[in-house]
């Protein structure tokens, strides 16, 4: 096993980091389903809960950054595309996300969220003319193929839910605008710099989603009690401040391509968990598409 993560350049402590800030990641849409069954929460009051106290966070890394000696100033172009970009990445998609996870169980949310790097191919593909290579063209065969199977017997576990195509349509929807982010990210990160940009996207985010909640929110919901706050206290401390802490660590020490392939665990995780925490069913045709899925994003994020 030691032979094999030095072979692949993954440090122990590096691989540690990355596989328990997946499996964190992965306990969002668990944490997102029981605040729905236990409080009368709604999307947009419960995604600005998770904002609010994620902020300090997001505040620490902006602060942090234009500090730096080096720290040189965005132009306005450079604004506008990372202001975008976190909207997309973090104020729709997420909102997209929460709605769509009153309709659906979290084990499907969690696979069709998990197409993004397949959208991101695609995106590469059609916008920047970039080639689809050999391996990826299994790859998305496979992804696409597992997501139908796992669609297919979820269709047969969740008849009598009338909203199951429309929260199955808003994940989907919610994968493709991260994808988005991904693909922006990538372009605009040489040039401001990793952890500016990160803390600029999550803030014009955060923001949006603020603005967002006092034009439309429900103010009558944040008095339901500690219950409502201690799910969004679990959601911004469990779900992202810790899991963004290991996975940016994880990365500094194994490099993304690793920590790509290594996150493969988190639909495992997340079916797992759903089965224990929620009551999910686990059946056949989830855990072949799981495979087949998980099978093609390594394929993707795999470098040779």
């Amino acid at each position: 096993m030691n032979a094999i993560i030095q072979k692949s350049n993954i440090t122990f402590p590096g691989f540690v980091f990355t596989f328990f800030g997946a499996v964190l990641f992965s306990t969002k849409a668990i944490i997102v389903k029981k605040a729905f069954a236990d409080t009368p929460v709604d999307a947009l009051t419960l995604l600005t809960l998770r904002m609010v106290f994620s902020l300090p966070l997001f505040l620490s890394m902006a602060l942090l950054a234009a500090n730096k000696k080096d720290n040189a100033r965005l132009t306005s172009r450079q604004w506008t595309g990372v202001i975008t970009i976190g909207m997309f990445g973090y104020y729709i998609s997420s909102l997209f996300d929460f709605v769509g996870l009153q309709y659906i169980s979290a084990g499907l949310e969690r696979l069709i969220l998990f197409l993004y790097p397949t959208f991101t191919v695609l995106i590469n593909a059609f916008v920047y003319k970039q080639k689809i290579r050999g391996v990826q063209q299994l790859a998305l065969t496979l992804t696409y193929a597992g997501i139908a199977l796992a669609y297919y017997g979820e269709l047969h576990v969740d008849t009598s839910n009338p909203n199951f195509l429309w929260g199955s349509f808003l994940i989907f929807l919610c994968s493709i605008t991260y994808s988005i982010y991904i693909v922006g990210s990538g372009r605009l990160i040489p040039a401001v710099g990793p952890a500016k940009f990160t803390a600029y996207a999550m803030l014009s985010a955060t923001a949006g989603i603020f603005i967002h909640f006092l034009i439309k929110g429900d103010y009558h919901t944040l008095d339901s009690g500690a219950g409502l706050w201690g799910y969004g206290i679990l959601l911004a401390i469990l779900a992202t401040v810790i899991p963004s802490l290991l996975i940016s660590n994880g990365m500094k020490r194994i490099g993304s391509n690793n920590v790509a392939i290594i996150s493969g665990i988190g639909p495992v995780s997340t079916i797992i968990q759903a089965h224990f925490i929620l009551g999910e069913p686990i059946f056949l045709e989830q855990i072949i598409g799981t495979l087949l899925v998980v099978t093609g994003v390594l394929l993707i994020g795999w470098k040779r």
